[in-house]
C-alpha cells in the first residue's frame, strides 16, 4: 500500500511540475501561500502526517482583532495538510490562530492518515466536536470560526445542530457547499441500498450521505439550516464538477457568493476553490469585515490556480 501511494504521489508531482509557479511571494517574515490546489495537495501528501503551513500552533493565542481561532475542515479524500496549503499560511499571515484536523479516516495504514472524510459523517462530526473543544481549551477562546471545503461545509452542520456546536461558532464559511446534496453521489446512494442501508457503502460511507435524496440530508435540513447567531457564507463556482447542480450550496438565510460574479476570469472548479485567491480574500473579508482587503481578479485555471501575479 505504501508503494502504491508513493507511486501515485510521484506521478502527481510530475504532472504538477509542468505548471507555472503557484506560490505568492511575501516578505521574509510571512509564509508563502500556495494558490495551486493540485501542487499544494501533492506537497502536503508527500510529507505524511504533516500540517499545512501556519496551522496547529497550539501555543497560539487569539488577539483582540482576531479573537476567534479558525478551524479548517477538509473535504472527502483530503486531510489537514493536503487541503489547506493556501488557507493555512494566508490566515496565519493575517494574524489568525489556525487549526486543521483530519477526520473520517477508514483505511487504517500504520503511521499514515492520508485520506480523510470517508467515514460516517455522524462519527466525523463527533471528531470535529472533540477537536474544537481542544482548540477552545488551549486558546482560551469562547467561539471558533469554521472554514470548510466540500464535505467540510456539510459535516460541521451536523455538529452545530445535533452535537452542541451552535453556541461555539460565529462565522461558518463554506467553499463549494452542498446544502441540497449533490446528484454526483446519487448513484452511490442507490448502490448503498444493495448493501442493505444508507451509509454501508464500502470504502466511502460518507459518499451516499451527501446524495440529494439521502436520509441523512433530510434529517440535516429538517427545521431549516441557518442557526441564529451564526454568520453563514457560501462561496460557489459555476464550474463545480462534483456539486451537481453547482448552486446546490445556495441557501436562504445565508450570504451566497458566486465567484464568477466577483471575477469573470476565475475558472476554478470543485478542487481549486480550496486554494482560489479570489475566494480566499472574500473569506478574509467575511471573517473581518471591519478591515477589508482587496479581492484580486487574476485568470484562475482549474486545479492549478492563478496565471501570473495577483492583481
Amino acid at each position: 500500500m505504501r508503494r502504491v501511494l508513493s507511486t501515485l504521489i510521484g506521478v502527481l508531482a510530475l504532472l504538477t511540475a509542468t505548471v507555472g509557479s503557484p506560490v505568492a511571494s511575501y516578505a521574509a517574515e510571512e509564509l508563502p501561500v500556495n494558490y495551486n490546489f493540485l501542487g499544494g495537495a501533492v506537497a502536503g501528501g508527500m510529507q505524511l502526517n504533516s500540517h499545512a503551513p501556519g496551522t496547529n500552533d497550539w501555543a497560539c493565542k487569539p488577539t483582540k482583532r482576531h479573537p476567534r481561532p479558525v478551524v479548517l475542515v477538509h473535504g472527502t479524500l483530503g486531510n489537514r495538510s493536503t487541503n489547506w496549503q493556501a488557507y493555512g499560511p494566508l490566515l496565519k499571515n493575517h494574524g489568525y490562530c489556525v487549526f486543521a484536523l483530519t477526520y473520517g479516516v477508514t483505511a487504517k495504514i500504520p503511521g499514515v492518515d492520508l485520506f480523510g472524510g470517508l467515514g460516517d459523517i455522524r462519527g466525523s462530526a463527533e471528531e470535529l466536536a472533540g477537536f474544537v473543544d481542544k482548540v477552545l481549551r488551549r486558546t482560551g477562546a469562547k467561539k471558533v470560526d469554521i472554514i470548510g471545503h466540500s464535505q467540510g461545509t456539510y459535516m460541521p452542520q451536523y455538529w452545530v445542530k445535533f452535537l452542541g456546536g451552535r453556541k461555539l461558532v460565529r462565522n461558518y464559511i463554506s467553499l463549494a457547499p452542498l446544502w441540497k446534496g449533490t446528484k454526483a453521489t446519487d448513484l452511490l446512494t442507490a448502490a448503498a441500498g444493495i448493501f442493505g442501508a444508507e451509509g454501508s457503502l464500502p470504502v466511502c460511507t460518507s459518499c451516499p450521505q451527501m446524495g440529494s435524496s439521502s436520509a441523512f440530508l433530510k434529517r440535516l435540513r429538517k427545521g431549516g439550516l441557518a442557526i441564529k447567531g451564526i454568520r453563514y457564507t457560501n462561496i460557489m463556482s459555476r464550474y463545480d464538477e462534483l456539486v451537481i447542480p453547482w448552486h446546490s450550496g445556495r441557501e436562504p438565510g445565508m450570504k451566497n457568493i458566486v465567484l464568477q460574479d466577483v471575477c469573470r476570469t476565475d475558472y476554478t472548479e470543485h478542487f481549486e476553490i480550496a486554494a482560489d485567491p479570489v475566494g480566499a480574500h472574500l473569506a478574509l473579508n467575511r471573517l473581518d469585515p471591519k478591515h477589508p482587503v482587496k479581492v484580486p481578479c487574476p485568470v484562475v485555471l482549474p486545479f492549478t490556480g492563478p496565471v501570473g501575479p495577483l492583481n
